[in-house]
């Protein structure tokens, strides 16, 4: 039996039109969908960077380094060198100003005798000779003259040559001058550029990283009064021990301890047994830098600790203020300042 069907149009009857701004935010929900997805994806597909450690920036520098000692030994090379050729271009100089000046003097001469020449004529001294000198004499004379002028010709052609090669040789000089200025432009720009990258890459470095020369490279340092303390003890790496000297030239134990601590703005006293007292118990297990550490039942000694078991310290007499390990002596504790 055949089934009726109804007319396509009769289908729509009884629904209510969807309305164009119902439609715009079901679109709008469903872009917004879909970016989010995509933005997701993408954050989960780019590994994250981590910061590079103390290592890879001190080998970072390291390898700048590498490219700058022999720009700056190139630079020294360039600039002695330069120097010696400036020297040797002054004393060319020397040379060449009176040869310059002889030679300006006999141009001036020949100038002043083809003047007169010029003016008067050579035929009146001619004349003159040929009246006053006697027949005998007259060509012995008209040879001395042609001797004496060709005399001053060769005097002349002497001079300018000595000129002439002067001239040549600081030429050649005063190209070399102008090149080694250009290399050593050149070079203290690369210089420049160099040190500039390695102030960037020593700015990079972790701020809870302490740096000093004579110490160790510390790491995850998070206090400041400790960074302070730990980079102001450094700094007096080499100093000599004197007893009871308490900075700035010189230190003992405690005074080396009390000298990097008022630097960070706390107050220690200038004693062993006083130094325990007024820091906080820390065990060894939890010890980080920056902390005191103490030695021998009686806490005759004691020293600033740098971590990985160093310390700086001023040893004793004959010792200056140096890095050594805290296992050399019988550790009493540490003690936290701060």
């Amino acid at each position: 039996m055949p089934v009726a069907t109804m007319p396509l149009h009769r289908h729509a009857q009884g629904q209510p039109p969807a309305r164009p701004a119902a439609l715009r935010r079901a679109a709008r929900r469903l872009i917004t969908l879909v970016a989010a997805v995509v933005v997701g994806a993408g954050m989960l597909a780019v590994p994250a960077h981590a910061a590079p450690t103390p290592e890879e920036i001190e080998a970072a520098i390291d390898k700048q380094w590498e490219q700058l000692e022999p720009t700056i030994e190139q630079y020294n090379k360039v600039r002695a060198q330069l120097k010696k050729d400036r020297k040797k271009a002054e004393e060319l100089q020397k040379k060449i100003e009176p040869l310059a000046l002889q030679t300006e003097l006999a141009l001036s001469r020949v100038g002043a005798m083809a003047s007169r020449y010029y003016m008067t004529g050579p035929s009146q001294d001619i004349g003159a000779l040929l009246v006053s000198a006697k027949p005998d004499t007259l060509t012995e004379q008209l040879t001395y003259l042609d001797r004496l002028a060709a005399q001053e010709r060769k005097d002349l052609q002497v001079v300018i040559d000595a000129k002439q090669k002067l001239d040549g040789e600081k030429e050649k000089l005063d190209a070399l001058i102008a090149a080694e200025v250009k290399q050593e432009k050149e070079l203290a720009a690369k210089k420049t550029q160099i040190n500039a990258e390695i102030k960037r890459l020593q700015a990079s470095m972790p701020k809870t990283t302490v740096k000093v020369a004579g110490c160790p490279t510390i790491n995850g340092v998070v206090s400041s009064a400790a960074q302070t303390a730990i980079r102001v003890a450094c700094q007096q790496v080499g100093d000599p021990y004197v007893w009871g000297a308490d900075g700035p030239d010189s230190f003992d134990c405690s005074g080396l301890t009390q000298y990097a601590y008022k630097a960070a703005g706390i107050s220690l006293t200038h004693h062993t047994g006083d130094q325990w007292n007024e820091g906080r118990a820390i065990p060894r297990s939890e010890a980080r830098p920056g902390d005191l550490v103490f030695f021998f039942s009686d806490l005759h000694h004691m020293g600033l600790y740098l971590g990985n078991d160093k310390m700086v310290h001023a040893p004793r007499t004959g010792k200056p203020v140096q890095v050594s390990s805290i296992n050399y002596m019988p550790v009493a504790g540490f003690r936290r300042p701060y």
